[in-house]
Formats: structure tokens, C-alpha cells, sequence
């Protein structure tokens, strides 16, 4: 397995939801986004992050990169303003809707092939199935919200691609992925 990064810590995870929150609102508003601004040297990092935005319990957008293409502090503002207006399943955000909205960023980790559903963490990993163009991706806190186990969690995923539920035992490539997850909701918890 690749190593993880470092952890983020509290103060680094709240600037990354303020960030996310900002570029939400940018957008909302039709406004070029804020940029990063001065960061710690953690944040310029390149890894891959997930935005998931609720209102409630109710999801209202994901957009996430797996690919560690650019410092986490930029995937997190990009996915966060994606996730209001782009996931093609919901329609974009309203402003009306920001003051109540619960922003979740999962931080991944570099992936690694499964060779064995023994190596799947059921709260540790999330899962990528690829077969073909064909690809499905579901976030470590999917499989324990939805009281699933190993090998229903990756028949899931690979339905998530499109493929059949028993693709994963007939070649297609899975992938694990570790990730820190937090959200504000957490944080006024605390």
C-alpha cells in the first residue's frame, strides 16, 4: 500500500471548509473565485479530495478528483464550487441554500490495487471499479452509512459503474483508497 500523507489537522481542515464554503458562494454568485490565498505548506500538497455538500441528510452534490493533480487546498475549492453546480444528478444550488448547507471533504489517499477483499477496511477504504471505460467510485463513509459489508460493498461499486454486481470477481480492476474525512457539522460539534 502507497504511504498516507500527513494528517491534517484541525486548523488546516477548517481552512479547507472555509475555502470550500467561499467557493460555493462565488459561484452561487457569479463571482470569480477567492483563490487559496496564504496557505500552510500542507495544503500545497498535491492529493486528491471529494466535496460532498447536505442539506440535512439529504445530498445535494458530490464532485470529487481521485488523482492527485494539484495541491488538496485547489481540488478542494474546484470540487467544492463542482459540487454546487455540476454533479449532473441534482440541480445547481440556489444562494437561499447556502446558509444551511453542510460541506464534507474527504482527503484521499493515494489508491492501490485489491487483490483480496481481505485488504478492504470496511470505514478504513473506499472503493474504485474500472472495466472499460466503465468506472464507479464510492467513499469510505458510504459503506457504514448504508450498513454494508465487504463483498456487498464492492458489488455496489461496480453497479455504481455500470457494470454487473459480480464484476469484481470477473476481472474488473478494483482500487482502495483511504481518506480523512470532516465536515462543519462536525467542527460545531466540538
Amino acid at each position: 500500500m502507497p504511504e498516507a500523507l500527513p494528517r491534517l489537522t484541525d486548523e488546516e481542515q477548517g481552512i479547507l471548509l472555509g475555502l470550500a464554503r467561499r467557493s460555493i458562494a462565488a459561484r452561487l454568485e457569479g463571482r470569480p473565485s477567492p483563490g487559496p490565498g496564504d496557505l500552510p505548506p500542507r495544503l500545497r500538497l498535491d492529493q486528491g479530495a471529494f466535496v460532498s455538500l447536505h442539506r440535512g441528510r439529504i445530498l445535494r452534490g458530490c464532485v470529487g478528483m481521485v488523482a492527485p493533480a494539484q495541491p488538496l487546498a485547489g481540488t478542494v475549492e474546484a470540487c467544492a464550487a463542482a459540487a454546487a453546480t455540476e454533479d449532473p444528478r441534482f440541480d445547481p444550488l440556489l444562494p437561499s441554500e447556502l446558509p444551511g448547507l453542510t460541506i464534507e471533504i474527504s482527503a484521499l489517499d493515494a489508491p492501490f490495487r485489491v487483490q483480496d477483499p481481505l485488504q478492504i477496511a470496511i470505514g478504513v477504504h473506499g472503493l474504485m471499479v474500472a472495466e472499460g471505460r466503465r468506472r464507479g467510485l464510492l467513499l469510505p463513509q458510504v459503506a457504514v452509512q448504508q450498513g454494508w459489508n465487504v463483498v456487498t460493498f464492492l458489488e455496489e461499486t461496480c453497479l455504481k459503474a455500470g457494470l454487473p454486481s459480480n464484476a469484481w470477481r470477473k476481472g474488473a480492476v478494483v482500487e482502495a483508497f483511504s481518506a480523512q474525512v470532516f465536515s462543519d457539522a462536525d467542527r460545531a460539534l466540538q
